[in-house]
């Protein structure tokens, strides 16, 4: 079983884990996984660079993307160094085989301590933003998360997240949805932006069977280095230490 407490800094890469079919990395907010219409250099080919210059690869480097987090949010994210891991992973993704966690900063504290929300989702491309309503509609899709609350301080909260859908944008809207808005998030009814541009939400922690070894892959991303982020995760009660 490997920890990911083994970790390593490349520049401003941190790789949390590599071996011959996976790389996991530790994405930095304002990051984009993929190439997009910004034309911004994507995580993938920071990536690719990476495996080639450590390496020594000659020509193209393969890389496949089997998942994305959001240009804000910061945390682990899988990429699939051999083509026969890319497509047991995005089998395993589809199938809801690969577990993550995640954390989340809010200003309001959620009535209850825990528990799972069910709302229907629908996006749209035009303003890239999703909606969430309490029924169906035309075009929207169930999404479920659980969460439960973690720590909380005078003013901010500390919730820890597990999508049991995968949705656009479905934890931001889903919190903000219940009147708990993620720090940051003005996308989705916060009302002040991080210094850094980012929201406070990462994707802390992932575990899954290794698709080709069948070796238990379990990898936590660091704690953001920001004095908010600390306390709140310096001081979990004991009771609801992960």
């Amino acid at each position: 079983m490997f920890l990911g407490n083994n970790h390593y800094l490349c520049g401003i890469m941190e790789v949390l884990y590599e071996d011959n079919h996976i790389i996991i990395v530790n994405k930095a907010p304002g990051e984009i996984v993929q190439g997009d219409k910004t034309g911004d250099t994507p995580l993938s080919d920071i990536v690719k660079d990476w495996i080639k210059a450590k390496h020594n690869k000659p020509g193209n480097v393969f890389l496949g993307v089997v998942h994305r987090l959001d240009r804000p949010v910061g945390g682990v994210v899988i990429f699939a160094k051999t083509s026969k891991a890319l497509a047991r992973l995005n089998s395993m993704f589809s199938s809801r085989q690969i577990h993550k966690t995640y954390w989340a900063i809010t200003r309001n504290r959620p009535t209850e301590n825990s528990g799972i929300l069910i709302h229907h989702i629908s996006s749209v491309e035009r303003n890239n933003k999703s909606y969430a309503f309490d029924t169906p509609r035309k075009d929207t899709k169930e999404a479920r998360l659980s969460y439960r609350l973690l720590n909380t301080s005078e003013r901010y909260n500390l919730l820890e997240v597990n999508l049991m859908t995968g949705r656009k944008h479905q934890i931001r809207v889903q919190l903000a949805a219940i009147g708990c808005p993620i720090k940051g998030d003005l996308k989705y009814g916060d009302k002040r932006s991080n210094p850094d541009g980012s929201i406070s939400l990462i994707a802390r922690h992932v575990e899954f069977i290794h698709p080709v070894s069948g070796e238990k892959i379990s990898v936590t991303a660091p704690i953001p280095d920001d004095n908010l982020w600390l306390a709140l995760a310096d001081n979990i009660p004991a009771s609801t230490t992960v």
